[in-house]
């Protein structure tokens, strides 16, 4: 199994992370193709106290790699120009190219799976002006028929959410019955993808005590009340509206297999404080699953070598056990790839020399 490997913000936890899961075999890091700058890799290597020698490839030789994982040197970001901890454009373009080289190394059939170390989406900007986040790049980078959806995956319990990287003022009015609907489809399909028969989904409220009989809002009774019935006449195991201050606390304690937000923060606070160093962030609703730790960067310990690696490693793992399933439920024949193996050398060239146009 193949993974595309991209390394992440340089000024953070990024490089020691890469290099800390390359080495370990608890891992069994295997068949990586690690897309990177290699003083980037050589800079994790120090800070965690590693040595590695891995073979470089071109993108040319990417369709007849050696056995056991590569790295395809970049050359995109040079140390001396990224302030340690701090974000900055030349952290962010490495950061986008590497990204956009390995969606496109899995897109032309190279790879299972993307798996990335901590980006910041702030370094990614001042690089990428246009750049939004992970789900809108990848749309636009592998012309997506439909948009992927965003977990956050715990062995306790799964996060999903309906609204994601939008101010909270607009959360109320981007609801609709409809997009929590294909929300709470969208989870049972990756879920039962994943393993769960028949995943239970605890549908969080967004108003306080879910409305609390249109006391404190309308949303809960008007628009997901709606959504959670239609999708319980699908035969989805779905519970809801939950009080959001209690709906993890039943999760947790085995009622549910998932729980679905409204807005980011109101399961990303829940999931981080039962699990921070052992988080993954699932990208899922693609021909491949993308996996990354669920923390971020880390500008704070950048450069100490006291990376925690529970939830990097667990980001592979999961990875892979999708990519696996996957592969496992395939019943047509496989896909040919053959154009866009052709075109892959010339589109990382693009990449490198900043000329490409992801959007």
């Amino acid at each position: 199994m193949k993974i595309a490997f991209a390394i992440g913000d340089a000024a953070g936890v990024s490089p020691e992370l890469t290099a800390k899961v390359l080495a370990d075999p608890a891992i069994e890091a295997g068949e990586m193709i690690v897309i990177g700058d290699a003083r980037v890799l050589e800079l994790g290597c120090a800070q965690a106290g590693i040595e590695l020698n891995l073979p470089r490839v071109s993108a040319d030789t990417l369709d007849d790699l050696p056995q056991g994982s590569v790295l395809l040197d970049m050359g995109n970001c040079d140390p001396a120009d990224v302030p340690m901890g701090e974000a900055s454009a030349a952290g962010g373009r490495g950061s986008v190219q590497n990204f956009r080289t390995a969606l496109a190394i899995a897109q032309a059939g190279l790879a299972d799976l993307v798996f990335f170390t901590p980006f910041n989406k702030h370094a990614m900007r001042l690089a990428q002006p246009d750049y939004v986040d992970e789900i809108g790049f990848i749309n636009a980078t592998i012309s997506a028929e439909q948009s992927g959806r965003e977990f956050n995956v715990l062995d306790e319990v799964w996060n999903a959410r309906v609204t994601s990287h939008i101010p909270l003022r607009e959360v109320a009015d981007a609801l609709s019955t409809d997009r929590i609907y294909e929300s709470l489809k969208l989870t049972t399909q990756i879920m039962k993808g994943a393993g769960f028969e028949r995943p239970r989904i605890g549908v969080a409220a967004l108003n306080p005590h879910a409305g609390d009989g249109r006391n404190f809002g309308t949303e809960d009774d008007d628009i997901i009340a709606p959504a959670v019935e239609r999708a319980r006449n699908e035969q989805m195991s779905v519970t809801g509206p939950v009080p959001s201050d209690t709906v993890f606390v039943r999760a947790i304690k085995g009622e549910f297999d998932a729980v679905l937000t409204m807005f980011h923060d109101q399961g990303q606070i829940a999931m981080k404080l039962l699990g921070f160093d052992r988080g993954v962030t699932l990208i899922a609703g693609y021909p491949f699953p993308i996996v990354t730790p669920a923390h971020g960067t880390a500008y704070d310990i950048a450069g100490q070598g006291k990376a925690d690696t529970g939830a990097t490693f667990n980001a592979v793992r999961l990875g892979r056990k999708l990519a696996l399933l996957a592969h496992q439920k395939e019943t047509t024949g496989t896909e040919d790839h053959g154009e866009l193996r052709r075109a892959l050398p010339a589109l990382i060239g693009r990449i490198r020399a900043g000329t490409d146009d992801w959007s």
